[in-house]
């Protein structure tokens, strides 16, 4: 399902969702379905059951970096560098962003200390545990609210979280913006 960004028919966009599992089938890649379920369903729930103190570890960032990379290009150095940083470095630093949030900058700032981690995986880490406040930077996303920038600066990511905190206000919707239209390259 096509559906533009500027769509304000709250309608629309209820049907664009309940369509992105046949989307995610559709794109035909190998683990992906597995791998998707893993981090809008497990994945999240694992972290809230960390409470008071959430956070990943190294495993669960090497598959979550796995997902990232299987539903968008190929960057196998970035899985050598996520596999090879020790727990106690990825605990520390995904508890600091999650209990930085709101602060987008912090939150980011705090993950991307992690060799192999920049802002669009430090967005992907943080929508699984606040998808409300943090969209993931996925490349279909940003080419859909910023018109296919290719900078994955803080800067920009910051420009695109607040173009769909608006876009949600505005539509009185909430929405995981990473749904089918979004997988149409």
């Amino acid at each position: 399902m096509q559906l533009e960004f500027e769509c304000s028919n709250v309608n629309k966009w209820k049907e664009a969702l309940a369509s992105y599992e046949a989307c995610v089938e559709s794109l035909n890649k190998p683990n992906l379905i597995s791998l998707d379920d893993y981090y809008r369903k497990e994945l999240p729930s694992l972290i809230h059951q960390r409470n008071p103190n959430p956070h990943i570890n190294t495993t669960e960032l090497s598959k979550l970096v796995r997902w990232k990379l299987t539903r968008g290009k190929w960057r196998p150095r970035l899985l050598v560098f996520v596999s090879s940083l020790d727990d106690s470095s990825v605990k520390s630093a995904s508890e600091k962003a999650f209990k930085s949030l709101p602060d987008l900058t912090k939150a980011v700032s705090e993950l991307t200390v992690l060799k192999g981690v920049g802002p669009a995986t430090a967005s992907a880490v943080l929508a699984a545990y606040a998808p409300d406040l943090a969209p993931f930077m996925s490349d279909e996303a940003m080419g859909a609210a910023l018109g296919h920038s290719k900078d994955y600066s803080l800067k920009q990511y910051l420009l695109f979280a607040d173009k769909l905190q608006a876009k949600a206000k505005v539509s009185d919707i909430f929405f995981f913006l990473n749904i089918c239209v979004y997988f149409s390259s």
